[in-house]
């Protein structure tokens, strides 16, 4: 990957509104499990690098004193700010795993060469994740190694798949 593309921005989560009025704030996480927001430091809050000073988790909601951060009405300018790192600052990811991000753009064609058009997102299910490709129309196909997805080249910038072109 080239070193432009490391230095892209990734959206771990986002801040939510103030917990308290000594500028602690919630935290709505991305990440699996949702504490491994705070092993990405430190964050970007729109054009700012923001530290994390202390955190806890308060029953189910994660809570977070940022730097700069020190009363009710400066956690109160940060609700809905998304909390992003560099992509470099994330660990490798293991043999046959990806980041959504890093799927994102690639161009993606059937076993029998048709091109679909690019991968524009993929969100979650229940059951498996779920690519949006944009081309000619939008088309959602589920994210299964071997069964839908059967080859991915990032040097090419490609993904083959398994799936009928008319479906």
């Amino acid at each position: 990957m080239s070193t432009d593309g490391e230095r892209r921005q990734i959206v771990l989560g986002r801040i939510g509104a103030p917990h308290g009025v000594r500028g602690w704030v919630k935290i709505v996480s991305d990440t699996e499990p949702p504490e491994n927001i705070f092993r990405y430091r430190p964050w970007m809050v729109g054009d700012r690098t923001i530290g994390v000073l202390e955190r806890q988790r308060n029953g189910k909601t994660l809570v977070a004193r940022l730097e700069g951060c020190d009363d009710r009405d400066t956690a109160a300018g940060l609700t809905n700010r998304c909390i992003s790192v560099y992509r470099d600052q994330l660990p490798p990811p293991r043999a046959n795993e990806f980041y959504w991000t890093d799927l994102e753009g690639l161009s993606v064609q059937t076993t029998a060469g048709r091109d679909l058009g690019r991968i524009g997102h993929l969100f979650a299910t229940g059951a498996n994740d779920v690519m949006v490709i944009q081309g000619d129309r939008e088309r959602l196909l589920p994210f299964i190694w071997d069964d839908v997805v059967r080859d991915i080249d990032f040097d090419q910038g490609l993904m083959r798949v398994d799936w009928d072109p008319d479906f």
